[in-house]
């Protein structure tokens, strides 16, 4: 399944990282480049496939990053590179706006099928996780004839106008661009680490902090990572996704699913709501659904989906018909080789061994995650004072070593491990070996 079949899946180190090829490419890009444009490992990649980045070095990088979740099947799965290969050579586009294709349709069909719920779904497809939460908005606030939204504590839904109103987190992806869309409101998550409560609690807490501030008659929808990414990997406690489902339902309030990190057998089922059979009424989704090419979509109830008037939902690229094709073929994949199987034996092996990481090194505060989406929050130990000095100072020296980890959480002190569900047992545990070498030369 790992793309690229012929590459080693092997990490290799042959020049200092990044080496002198990367360097003077990152020049180049500092001449070219906005600034704004950051970049976490600055090593420039001319391969990838299963588990391994080649760089222009000739070195060779474990991926734990998957492209922020995006290459769940690998970055060159056969049946997406045929699929894309296919497709290209047929059209590249027409903008199904304009005269539509059948790929289109039917990656609206497999949606329908695999995101949660058996009731009768539609969807329209967009290009980018923002695109999709901001179309739910529009869907949700069409459907219900209100204008609140509410998201949590935490949160990242994106950087446009819209979605960094609803995202929680102030630098870098706020800091500067305001005024924020109006009518965003926000209340608190469940993150059992931090507040020990449990699921209904938590959720009791929530919906008093909507029911005063918002009013449930005011709210269009709720929105909600089922697991946050950015914001930390938060796992809520079990039952808190449950609660806020029902108090929706009962008051009219759409509950939007954002499952653009948490989708597609990242968590160990094809959607983290299956995890406790929550039947959100509209799902977004993009980052692993088309094996690294641009596609997003949101798929909702049909009859809150033809709520909008016919032209008020789309795009120039929404949809394009290549990015359709890699969808197709990331699908096949995922069912293929079982990735949901797959998410899940991964989770067992990294929480194994972040947990061995953490009964060894008490900055460790909390590791926590599901299926193939895996965490450590790092703390000064004895507290709960976030360590994010600590943080990236072990992803340095991982860096450093040939393997890419990520930082993330609202305090830069979580570690995430989102490794390709391509992967071999091999090449994630010498990853992990060097992860563990990390805590140990940066004590």
């Amino acid at each position: 399944m790992s793309g690229g079949p012929t590459l080693p899946q092997q990490r290799r180190i042959v020049t200092e990282i990044p080496g002198p090829g990367s360097r003077a490419r990152l020049e180049r890009k500092r001449t070219h480049v906005a600034d704004g444009v950051g970049t976490v490992l600055p090593v420039f990649v001319v391969e990838a496939g299963g588990g391994v980045l080649v760089d222009v070095d000739g070195n060779a990088l474990i991926d734990l990053g998957s492209g922020i979740a995006v290459t769940t099947v690998g970055n060159a799965a056969p049946a997406v590179v045929e699929r894309v290969v296919a497709q290209a050579a047929s059209f590249t586009h027409t903008c199904f706006m304009v005269t539509p294709y059948d790929g289109y349709v039917d990656v609206c069909a497999e949606l329908a099928g695999l995101t949660p719920g058996d009731h009768p779904k539609k969807s329209a497809l967009f290009n980018s996780g923002a695109e999709a939460v901001e179309n739910a908005v529009k869907v949700a606030r069409v459907a219900t004839g209100r204008d609140a939204v509410a998201v949590f504590d935490h949160a990242y839904h994106g950087r446009t106008n819209l979605t960094m109103a609803m995202t929680a987190k102030n630098m870098p992806y706020k800091n500067g661009f305001g005024p924020f869309a109006g009518e965003v409101y926000r209340a608190p998550m469940s993150y059992p680490f931090r507040d020990a409560l449990s699921g209904p609690d938590a959720a009791a807490r929530a919906i008093d902090v909507l029911e005063k501030q918002v009013g449930a008659g005011n709210l269009a929808c709720v929105v909600i990572e089922p697991v946050q990414g950015e914001g930390g990997f938060v796992v809520p406690a079990e039952g808190f996704l449950p609660a806020v489902s029902r108090w929706c339902t009962d008051n009219g309030v759409l509950l939007v699913a954002d499952e653009i990190q948490t989708g597609f057998c990242r968590t160990g089922d094809w959607f983290a709501c299956d995890h406790e059979g929550v039947v959100p009424d509209l799902v977004t989704t993009a980052k692993g659904m088309a094996g690294g090419l641009p596609l997003a979509a949101v798929t909702g109830r049909a009859e809150l989906m033809d709520a909008v008037h016919a032209g008020g939902l789309g795009g120039t690229y929404g949809g394009n018909p290549v990015a359709c094709a890699a969808a197709l073929g990331a699908i096949e994949e995922m069912r293929s080789h079982d990735l949901v199987g797959r998410a899940r034996a991964v989770g067992e092996r990294l929480g194994a061994r972040l947990r061995a990481i953490a009964e060894e090194h008490d900055v460790v505060a909390d590791v926590r995650g599901r299926g193939a989406m895996m965490a450590v929050e790092l703390c000064r130990p004895g507290t709960t004072e976030p360590d994010a000095a600590r943080t990236a100072a072990v992803a340095a020296h991982c860096h450093a070593q040939g393997v890419v980890t990520l930082t993330c959480g609202t305090w830069g002190n979580v570690i995430r491990f989102l490794p390709p569900l391509a992967i071999t047992d091999e090449l994630l545990d010498e990853g992990l070996a060097v992860v563990a070498e990390a805590f140990a030369a940066t004590a």
